[in-house]
């Protein structure tokens, strides 16, 4: 079977990390693919933030668990106190995309896709984390794009946590029946 095929089948997301921190040439490698990835008409509205650094890190994760506690509450449900969204990933790989682009949303999708697929391929563990629009619509989340001097109207599309995994991933779900029908 071809080997990119293989890797996307394989890919499983992971949800406890070590604290063991991925080589930055790692990090590049897997980065640089994701501006590789498909989008609308070529224009390349998302940008990747690339986040070793463990305080931006754990601010990022905190404004994530705060979003998701909101969402808790609104279902009625009990918040998780002391929960890290990103399962101890020692990276986060934020993707943000340009609003004034049509296809912006499914642009920073494609990315991220990539950047799953990516990690696997060079050795990594990820899984995709949603809540980056509500993270980055929010006071705080502006302020760190200002921080980092960012300019423009862009929106979080979600998070790709790397690292290496911490026990051993489940094998896949089965494929449902009628996932693909051809015509």
């Amino acid at each position: 079977m071809n080997t990119v095929i293989e890797n996307m089948k394989t890919r499983r997301s992971c949800r406890v990390f070590s604290d063991r921190i991925p080589e930055r040439k790692l990090i590049e490698a897997v980065c640089e693919a994701g501006t590789y990835a498909p989008t609308g008409r070529g224009m390349q509205s998302p940008i990747i933030l690339a986040v070793a650094d463990r305080a931006m890190r754990d601010r990022l994760s905190n404004m994530n668990a705060r979003v998701w506690n909101q969402l808790k509450a609104a279902r009625g449900e009990q918040p998780n106190e002391g929960f890290d969204p990103f399962y101890g990933a020692p990276v986060v790989l934020v993707v943000l995309a340009d609003r004034t682009v049509p296809t912006y949303h499914y642009d920073g999708c494609s990315v991220l896709c990539q950047l799953a697929n990516a990690a696997h391929a060079v050795g990594l563990d990820s899984c995709w984390i949603h809540r980056a629009k509500e993270e980055f619509d929010s006071d705080e989340g502006r302020a760190i794009l200002d921080e980092l001097g960012i300019k423009g109207d862009y929106e979080g599309i979600g998070h790709i946590v790397l690292g290496y995994r911490a026990k051993e991933l489940p094998a896949a779900a089965p494929r449902k029946a009628d996932y693909v029908r051809y015509i």
